[in-house]
């Protein structure tokens, strides 16, 4: 069995993006059908030109179950096994919420695609690995430097491992 790296958490940024409350409120409004969607049709979904996953994890405060549809870069894995995400939050001072879940829980992270759930082990990547890899990621994908510009803090990116496949 590997040996569980820990999720470093940078420290929050000072300065950053943020949506208006109304954008804020409609975006918590449409999570629950676009994860139905997503569930449904996952395979085929994009955003920003990039294959979607669903992640599963365990809230850090709630400790309750908690999903997220999240774009990855399967470019930038080693071995199909392998996912990468971005913790970006759109640039904000603040890393996302399921980001924190990761830290608090890293024993207990699924993602999903369709039918598929994958239990994962979550590894930020750091020094040179991370900055070769924000390289790559920001020239398939150019809107993640501009999230970059906005806020002053590390947006941290992150490794998911598949330990085995459930149904």
């Amino acid at each position: 069995m590997i040996a569980a790296m820990a999720i470093v958490v940078p420290p929050r940024g000072t300065r950053g993006s943020e949506f208006p409350p109304f954008a804020r409120a409609f975006i918590r409004v449409m999570q629950g059908p676009f994860q139905i969607a997503f569930r449904r049709f996952g395979g085929r979904m994009r955003v920003q030109g990039r294959p979607l996953i669903e992640l599963e994890t365990v809230g850090a405060k709630t400790g309750t179950r908690r999903h997220v549809v999240l774009g990855t870069f399967p470019e930038l894995a080693p071995s199909p096994s392998t996912w990468v995400v971005v913790a970006s939050n759109s640039g904000s001072a603040r890393h996302p919420g399921w980001f924190f879940n990761l830290a608090k829980h890293p024993d207990q992270v699924w993602i999903g695609s369709g039918t598929h759930r994958v239990k994962v082990t979550p590894e930020t990547l750091e020094g040179t690995e991370r900055d070769q890899t924000w390289q790559r990621v920001i020239s398939l994908s150019p809107v993640y430097g501009r999230y970059e510009s906005l806020t002053d803090r590390i947006i941290p990116i992150v490794r998911l491992t598949g330990e085995n496949q459930e149904r």
